[in-house]
């Protein structure tokens, strides 16, 4: 708490800036007052969408692919896909019934990492998550003045901007002079001693427990576990100018992933940054909060959030949310990535209460969804899942405005999920399925999130960089050689049809959630489910405040099923909104529906 009223009174000195700065804003235009469960997000790499500048391909560096990190042939390099292009493809997204665009980090990036002589292990910051200027725009993505051209572009099609930012750590630019990366834990290397508990004193009085500025100023010396080294070239790489001293990061090795090293260890190298230390979290507020009070985005996507302490994110949210605020912008969507992989919301739930994070990518709808819709696992899967909304902090009602995603850039495509879990390489039946579970995340509750190609069909080969194909003609044989569902189309040919069966569905869904407050923003009563084999999903959602009901069902199997559903005792008329509803209740309390092989039915539910 301490640290939250230092953090806090810093905040409060700074207010009358902000006030000034929102006293000059026009009020809120109607597409701010959209709350965040309103939204339809679509997800994109700018990198891989497409190339509206070729100019800026090799983002000003030389020609050599290991200086400027441009190789279209290679699924690890910058392809091409830019700033630009992202905005003259805005038609294609809005087409969807896309109402917000997230996309992948586009601050400016170290070009290229790898281990020096092993040309092999190099790869480009195409991803945007190697930052070391951000205050700018990675060059290869294009300029400030684009930046600002793009979010000036969505906003007059009343579409909400979020950015994808990173608090825990900058690109690989700290070496250690022992020449190790193992992860080096407080016990074994205290920070009060150099090399080991018998080293010599450093960094006298110095308690990290203790949050005041008086006891960070005692943090002098960084080679309490390694001895950060910053190369010549690289002294002054990092934007801003306090991000270069290796006091502000934990220089404590690779991360293994869980307990401590989780939290203050190096994500493969990347230098994790001192999230405790108040100048960091000062920093940070700093630099985030400028890109809203310059270009009004909407919304944060926050990478690798659990791996942060909570106390950070404690000051940081409140921060953001008010400066948010003040520049005219109510309803700001901050929301973590937790990441888990696993078909329920106890991870989700348990770091967005530690760190006081308002929402989070819901991961654990991701894997239930793949489970259930693929039939490796039985609907009852995704029934004892939705069961769990009342663990988040605030209860149901923050599980309406969780992120929903079927697959995504880091795990792979939600079809591949599908091929692999059900076993199947059966086109006609994948293209099915992967309908199946579009329909889910948009009758389901939370934001769905389309990541970008999935309306083109795209099946990926596997995750990471596997999962990250072009939109435009691409040259990258990995993914050419793949066919695509719905179409005979292939990667290798630019794929923004507005006739692909999946982006007619989706726009489709997108209506339908568009014009119902209960898919938008209602709480879920399950109805129904098959707990053995695939089968029938049965959700009545209903939103209080207007009163609306929706029945959603869907059936997982290969055949056609009929089930009398409970629905609630004033229903008496049903009107489909998609899929085949009849058009009265059986009896008060009961609704028989027949669902075709991999269908659904959404259906509105009338009184009187």
């Amino acid at each position: 708490m301490k640290r939250l009223a230092l953090v806090a009174a810093a905040l409060i000195a700074s207010v009358p800036a902000i006030a000034q700065t929102a006293a000059a804003q026009p009020a809120p235009e109607s597409f701010r007052e959209r709350g965040v469960e309103d939204e339809i997000i679509y997800f994109v790499l700018p990198d891989r969408f497409a190339n509206g500048d070729t100019q800026n391909d090799r983002g000003g560096y030389p020609a050599d692919r290991l200086l400027s990190g441009y190789d279209p042939a290679h699924k690890g390099f910058y392809h091409g896909g830019d700033l630009v292009g992202l905005t003259e493809k805005l038609d294609y997204i809005q087409g969807m019934g896309v109402t917000a665009i997230w996309f992948a980090p586009i601050f400016k990036n170290k070009p290229v990492q790898g281990k020096p002589g092993d040309p092999e292990s190099f790869s480009a910051g195409y991803h945007g998550y190697w930052v070391t200027d951000f205050t700018r725009v990675d060059p290869h993505f294009g300029t400030n003045a684009d930046f600002e051209a793009f979010v000036a572009a969505a906003h007059a099609r009343g579409m909400k901007v979020y950015m994808d930012i990173i608090a825990n750590h900058t690109a690989d630019v700290i070496r250690f002079a022992e020449d190790e990366y193992v992860y080096r834990g407080k016990g074994d290397y205290p920070y009060s001693t150099r090399g080991g508990p018998d080293g010599p004193a450093i960094n006298e009085g110095f308690d990290p427990a203790d949050p005041s500025a008086e006891n960070w100023a005692r943090l002098t010396d960084p080679s309490f576990a390694y001895t950060p080294v910053v190369p010549e070239a690289e002294r002054h790489a990092k934007v801003p100018a306090w991000l270069n001293d290796p006091i502000y990061y934990h220089n404590r090795g690779d991360t293994f992933w869980i307990g401590e090293s989780s939290v203050d260890g190096d994500f493969v190298g990347l230098d994790d940054l001192f999230t405790e230390h108040p100048r960091v979290v000062n920093g940070m507020i700093e630099i985030f909060g400028d890109w809203i009070d310059r270009y009004g985005i909407d919304g944060f996507r926050i990478d690798t959030a659990k791996h942060v302490n909570p106390e950070f994110w404690q000051a940081f949210v409140p921060a953001m949310l008010a400066r948010a605020e003040a520049r005219g912008i109510p309803n700001f969507h901050i929301f973590g990535e937790i990441a888990y992989d696993t078909p329920d919301a106890v991870t989700a739930a348990r770091v967005m209460a530690e760190a006081g994070l308002p929402y989070a990518l819901d991961m654990g709808f991701a894997k239930t969804a793949q489970l259930v819709a693929s039939g490796r696992e039985s609907p009852a899967v995704m029934a004892d899942f939705l069961l769990q909304d009342v663990i988040y902090p605030g209860g149901a009602v923050t599980a309406t405005g969780l992120p929903t995603f079927l697959g995504n850039h880091d795990f792979g495509r939600f079809s591949m999920f599908l091929r692999d879990y059900a076993g199947t390489d059966d086109r006609t039946e994948l293209l099915a399925r992967t309908k199946l579970g579009h329909a889910m995340m948009f009758a389901l509750r939370g934001v769905p999130t389309v990541y970008y190609g999935d309306e083109q069909g795209f099946i990926s080969d596997g995750n990471d960089q596997l999962a990250r194909e072009d939109m435009f003609e691409s040259r990258v044989d990995a993914y050419n050689d793949n066919g695509l569902l719905g179409t005979d189309a292939t990667t290798a040919q630019a794929n923004f049809d507005a006739g692909h069966p999946l982006y007619r569905l989706i726009r489709e869904l997108a209506a339908m959630r568009t014009g119902s407050p209960a898919l938008r923003r209602g709480l879920s009563i399950v109805r129904g489910f098959d707990h053995e084999g695939p089968g029938l999903l049965a959700v009545e959602r209903y939103d209080a405040a207007s009163g609306n009901r929706v029945l959603a069902a869907f059936n997982t199997s290969k055949e056609p099923i009929t089930r009398d559903i409970a629905v609630n005792y004033d229903a008496r008329a049903l009107t489909p909104l998609s899929g085949e509803c009849p058009a009265r209740v059986t009896a008060p309390g009961s609704v028989r529906l027949t669902i075709s092989a991999f269908g659904w039915a959404v259906c509105e539910l009338e009184t009187g």
